[in-house]
């Protein structure tokens, strides 16, 4: 089975706390390839809590952004129809990789259902790299990929750095 990994694709990434033009840009393009998608679609959503300024992430990146609950945590209306129409899970993260979403996936390996992988979301050069190593590092032998043209990263030479990254450890760049 192909499987499709949404990564956090929530209103605070897009046009709210931590928006950029180029995540603005790409929704079209994830809701059309969603749709379009022959596979399973899993979504991941970054999760903070409202103490996230006493953590390390929160000392590091003092942005509040994607507290449980609010507006800024949710997916945009147009991504949350899709998932909930195709009934996909979500996989809240505490971090930049979801560790459940790995366990989750090596199971669904073990059980013989994973035939590729592919990644899209944001930030190319934070979660979308993190997951995307994780997933590596959980099932080398599994087709990874990622289509550049559904991520935006922090800025355009961030994303860029982060797809080369990417190559450099055998996983696809679309």
């Amino acid at each position: 089975m192909k499987f499709l990994i949404v990564v956090d694709m929530q209103n605070d990434f897009i046009d709210g706390a931590l928006g950029t033009a180029e995540a603005v840009q790409i929704l079209p393009a994830v809701a059309e390839k969603i749709r379009g998608f022959d596979g399973t679609v899993i979504y991941t959503r970054d999760t903070h809590t409202p103490d996230y300024m006493q953590t390390q992430e929160g000392a590091n990146l003092p942005v509040i952004h994607c507290v449980q609950g609010e507006d800024g945590w949710q997916l945009p209306p147009v991504l949350d129809e899709l998932r909930t129409q195709m009934n996909s899970p979500v996989f809240d993260k505490p971090t930049f990789g979801s560790v459940e979403l790995g366990r989750y996936m090596l199971g669904r390996y073990e059980k013989g259902d994973v035939e590729s992988i592919e990644l899209i979301g944001v930030c190319t050069d934070i979660c979308v790299i993190s997951n995307a190593l994780l997933l590596k590092a959980f099932m080398p032998e599994v087709p990874i990929c990622v289509d550049p043209s559904c991520c935006a990263g922090t800025t355009v030479e961030n994303h860029d750095n982060a797809l080369a990254a990417m190559k450099m450890c055998q996983i696809a760049v679309k």
